[in-house]
């Protein structure tokens, strides 16, 4: 007869022993992709805050690599007598900083107007900034992208008028006046006259005087217009540049002497160029803290998201040793003047856009920025005379 035979299958301790030890296979690849998931997000958070920061800190380095230029040597003086001149406000009557007045630095408007502890609109906290401490900037050149030298400024002989004859003799007069690029009411311009003395400028000699003066642009003619055009610079502007105290266009041209009905007519057109962080208030579409440029008396705009501590120290000559004090937060309370700042140290810190549930990847990016447009100073060969300030 034929035996039929055994079949053996898996006892209960095999069942057991190969249960568990697909369980630990699972979780050992539960656990790698996890890894690999958490590695990716961390790498793409800090690719994308690290090219956030990077967008804002080029911008700023170059707006900073070009404070000074055109202007006087030592700064210019501003309207005084007045109302304070402001800085970082906008035609809406907007002031983006706690402290926006020239009037902390005499009322002098310099290449960097540094703005210690005074860089959150309004004043809001950033809770999740690392640092108490905001701080703002401000660059101020002239841009010769736009070449005012191209056009002829007319002024009143007979005392002072709000509105300012302009000729041109460029390809696209008049219309380029106001096309992208060109000028805007907040607008300020710098006029530099140079003429016989004795007059009211704050440089020359008795053969020769200077007028310097910054104005700003509250009207402009339509493109329609007909040449000459006129650029009205009228009284209560939003920043106060155009009032009747000394140093103002109203004086200078009103005065006999190194006027600006002058001999010699400069004119450009001056980036007060302002940064400082924002943050949006609720319910808005954006909520996180934001890097903000703001240029004259224009609105600001957004430069970069996710930015949430902003520091700055300078590198500054001083005025009694000749030397040069480093990593000054602060360099007006030192009582060191802005016009002989060097170099600008900058500290821009980050945090990623996009968080994985309650991780979010913050970092810093430091630069520095050398102020080449600003005032020199001789430091192997010190005297009082050696420094431009």
């Amino acid at each position: 007869m034929r035996h039929a035979k055994s079949q053996h299958g898996f006892s209960l301790l095999e069942l057991l022993v190969a249960g568990v030890l697909g369980v630990m296979v699972i979780l050992a690849a539960l656990s790698l992709f996890r890894i690999g998931v958490l590695t990716a997000t961390t790498v793409m958070q800090r690719a994308d805050t690290q090219q956030n920061m990077r967008a804002g800190i080029e911008m700023m380095s170059k707006d900073i690599g070009l404070a000074g230029a055109g202007l006087p040597i030592g700064g210019l003086q501003l309207p005084t007598g007045g109302a304070s001149v402001k800085n970082a406000c906008n035609q809406a009557g907007v002031c983006y900083l706690p402290i926006n007045v020239y009037a902390s630095t005499g009322d002098n408007m310099y290449g960097i107007m540094p703005g210690y502890s005074n860089g959150v609109e309004s004043g809001a906290t950033i809770p999740s900034a690392p640092a108490a401490v905001n701080d703002s900037i401000t660059s101020i050149y002239c841009d010769y992208n736009f070449p005012l030298t191209n056009f002829t400024f007319s002024f009143p002989t007979n005392g002072y008028s709000a509105t300012v004859t302009l000729t041109g003799s460029v390809a696209g007069y008049p219309t380029n006046i106001v096309a992208p690029g060109g000028l805007n009411v907040g607008d300020l311009i710098f006029f530099q006259a140079t003429g016989p003395g004795p007059g009211t400028g704050n440089q020359g000699s008795s053969s020769s005087q200077t007028a310097s003066v910054v104005a700003e642009i509250t009207g402009l003619p339509s493109s329609s217009s007909s040449s000459p055009w006129t650029v009205d610079f009228a009284a209560s502007d939003a920043l106060n540049f155009n009032q009747s105290g000394a140093n103002s266009l109203a004086s200078a041209v009103a005065s006999s002497g190194a006027n600006l009905g002058g001999t010699q007519i400069q004119a450009c057109r001056l980036e007060a160029v302002t940064y400082f962080l924002q943050v949006p208030p609720a319910g808005g579409t954006v909520q996180s803290p934001r890097l903000m440029r703001q240029v004259n008396g224009l609105t600001a705009v957004p430069m970069a998201d996710n930015i949430i501590n902003l520091q700055f120290s300078y590198d500054v000559i001083s005025s009694t040793t000749g030397l040069i004090n480093a990593n000054v937060a602060n360099p007006i309370a030192a009582g060191d003047s802005p016009a002989m700042i060097q170099k600008i140290n900058m500290v821009l810190m980050g945090q990623s856009i996009l968080a994985y549930g309650t991780r979010n990847q913050s970092m810093f990016l430091a630069t520095s920025v050398s102020a080449g447009n600003m005032s020199f100073c001789n430091s192997y060969s010190w005297t009082t005379a050696s420094c431009s300030n």
